[in-house]
């Protein structure tokens, strides 16, 4: 027999209903309902591939449908080498995309730029946007990613609901000038 394992917020049990906080049901179904859009650049990018494939099957964490466009999404996966040309460009997408939003670094060179320590790449696309979670490897195998998705899916269940208009988040984003 399988066991099944389902989460559910603290709640207050009655006869035929629950009572539960806003907050708890949100972060839930938030974390539990990713959409993320996929910048890969290179050999992470095939790793996180291999993570979407049948073996690993992100779909299993609530992660199955992909966005294309930064409109439709609420987490940004940013794999591999990232250019300092670029950086503007995955700046652009950052802003596009609606709050709540984040961010996940995968891989050591959209990290921390990796081996390539050259003018053209960009040290860590935190210099141009805020990451919330880093994946290491090089490239990570799919369990890092894994792994990675999770950290994510913890921070969405806990975040409170103001978090994102309070004047702590304001600064971090002023930090980046983004509006």
């Amino acid at each position: 027999m399988i066991k099944k394992s389902t989460e559910t917020p603290e709640m207050y049990l009655g006869e035929g209903f629950g009572l539960t906080r806003l907050d708890k049901v949100v972060g839930l179904a938030r974390a539990n309902s990713i959409w993320p859009l996929p910048f890969a650049t290179s050999c992470c990018g095939i790793e996180f591939m291999a993570t979407m494939a049948a073996t690993y099957d992100l779909g299993r964490f609530g992660a199955e449908r992909l966005s294309f466009s930064p409109r439709q999404a609420d987490l940004l996966m940013v794999m591999g080498t990232i250019a300092k040309k670029m950086g503007p460009i995955l700046k652009q997408v950052y802003v596009q995309m609606a709050e709540p939003k984040w961010v996940i670094a995968v891989g050591a060179c959209a990290s921390s730029g990796g081996i390539f320590d050259t003018y053209s790449v960009l040290q860590g696309i935190d210099k141009v946007i805020p990451v919330d979670v880093y994946v290491p490897g090089c490239p990570p195998p799919p369990e890092a990613i894994l792994d990675g998705i999770l950290k994510i899916q913890e921070l969405m269940k806990n975040e409170p609901l103001n978090r994102r208009s309070s004047e702590e988040y304001r600064l971090l984003m002023d930090k980046y000038g983004i509006d």
